[in-house]
């Protein structure tokens, strides 16, 4: 469960917007947004002045008293993600704008930040303290009890560790668990045909976490990746599914599935990198041809080979991409490495300004609208009129002023749409392609050291051992149960 926190701001509310909206702390401002104001911090603090000062009679821009008795301004609430529920920036920042919903409703004002500057990510949400309705907002024991609740249900609501577990207590199993037992299929094979149906269509091995979660499955990071199907009642450690399903296996599984792992070496060169692969690839057929190694599969569904092993597949993939992309040593390799993370990093901050203009400019275009089909009306509610207040002045710093001027903005909204995208697919085949190529560096470094072959020959020991010991214990207790 989430932490959450809350803090009253009496003084300067400026200081708290330029804080949680600090670009270093949100990659950007790529996790930042707004309800019923601009996330640009100047004008966020003029519209949410607009509306304090309506209704509390008083000040925005006072300073606190020193005797301690200041009007609450606004509530500052921070909410923190454990590193094992491993909740995303994408993912807490969609919760704590569900949360702002959930608990304030749609008339509120909040700005809504999250940082990831930190081992652990979590969310800024400073909401006004008066809502454009006149609704006035509290920060008191109760009141944050309230928030907390709320947050557990919305997080409850994204697969994020629920607080309480409800699952068959006083209630019938469910569909999914009952067509289980009646099949008798176990859990273990219903996640692993999951996993293996998705594998082809993620890029990452996050990314396969969130489809399963998607899909209702829960998943939680600790020690061990912990991995719950919907209606199953504990969960099961990712790599008692198997040898396959493994984050290392399934890892090499995303990253190398689109290269392929054919064992005919083309446009050889003779390099050293090349030499290098080329020898280890022959020892591990042997070591897979003798049984002297783990059994992992490059196809789970097809049975095991020296063709349908994973060691074999990855190795001869990589192999491939050295050949392809002409990689000629490993100071080449450390080269593109360097140039390809920064041209990443140059991307992802390129994508921010991006989505950020966008995002300001839908909000533009959303509070144009309202005002044009709004302005000339006279049955408007206060919190209608309050909102027409708010949205002019974000008219007038951006010069509309009339329902034709709103056209270049959606124009520009269809661009950045489309240039998003395009950005979108250009930095997911960077970093796919700054992965493989780390991945051949951390092997290369494997295979020079000679850890290679003897990290391989140590694991099936290991797991011998582990074998002999478990039969070992069911002998014994067999004998003391008769």
């Amino acid at each position: 469960m989430p932490y959450c926190k809350s803090v009253a701001i009496h003084g300067h509310v400026d200081k708290t917007l330029k804080y949680i909206l600090d670009p270093d702390k949100t990659e950007e401002l790529m996790y930042t947004s707004s309800i019923n104001c601009m996330t640009e911090g100047d004008l966020a603090y003029a519209q949410m002045k607009t509306v304090y000062e309506q209704y509390s009679r008083r000040s925005y821009d006072a300073p606190q008293s020193k005797s301690g008795k200041s009007a609450v301004k606004a509530i500052h609430y921070i909410i923190s993600f454990a590193d094992s529920e491993n909740v995303t920036p994408e993912l807490a920042h969609k919760i704590a704008k569900a949360l702002v919903r959930k608990n304030f409703g749609e008339d509120a004002q909040a700005v809504i930040a999250t940082h990831t500057n930190t081992d652990h990510v979590h969310c800024h949400v400073l909401v006004n303290s008066y809502s454009i309705s006149g609704q006035r907002f509290y920060d008191n024991k109760k009141s944050l009890r309230i928030v907390r609740e709320n947050t557990n249900g919305v997080c409850r609501a994204f697969g994020v560790t629920p607080a309480l577990n409800f699952e068959n207590k006083g209630r019938s199993i469910s569909h999914y668990e009952w067509k289980c037992r009646k099949n008798g299929v176990s859990w273990k094979e219903h996640i692993r045909n999951a996993i293996d149906s998705l594998i082809p269509n993620v890029n990452s091995f996050d990314e396969l976490l969130s489809e399963l979660e998607r899909l209702g499955y829960s998943i939680k990071r600790d020690k061990h990746i912990y991995i719950k199907a919907p209606g199953q009642k504990r969960s099961i450690s990712l790599w008692k599914l198997g040898e396959d399903y493994t984050e290392e296996s399934l890892n090499a599984r995303i990253l190398w599935r689109m290269v392929g792992g054919g064992n005919g070496i083309e446009h050889f060169r003779n390099t050293a990198i090349e030499r290098a692969y080329i020898s280890v690839i022959g020892e591990i057929r042997i070591l897979a041809s003798e049984n002297r190694k783990v059994q992992r599969r490059t196809d789970p569904n097809a049975p095991y080979d020296v063709n349908n092993d994973l060691d074999i597949y990855r190795l001869s993939a990589q192999l491939t991409v050295i050949n392809r992309d002409k990689i000629m040593s490993i100071e080449d390799l450390k080269y593109r490495i360097d140039r390809q993370g920064a041209e990443y990093i140059a991307l992802q901050e390129q994508l921010s300004r991006l989505l950020l203009e966008q995002e300001q400019v839908q909000e533009l275009i959303r509070q144009s609208e309202f005002y044009f089909t709004n302005a000339n009306r006279y049955d408007l509610s206060a919190e209608d009129k309050n909102r027409l207040e708010i949205y002019i002045s974000s008219m007038q710093a951006n010069d509309i002023h009339s329902p034709d001027d709103i056209n270049c903005w959606r124009e520009q909204n269809t661009k950045l749409h489309s240039d998003i995208m395009a950005l979108k697919n250009t930095i997911a085949e960077k970093k796919n392609k700054l992965a493989m190529y780390t991945d051949i560096r951390d092997t290369y470094y494997e295979i020079s050291c000679g850890d290679y072959i003897s990290k391989l020959v140590e694991e099936e020991k290991l797991r011998r051992e582990q074998e002999r010991q478990k039969k070992s214990q069911e002998v014994k207790k067999k004998k003391g149960s008769r």
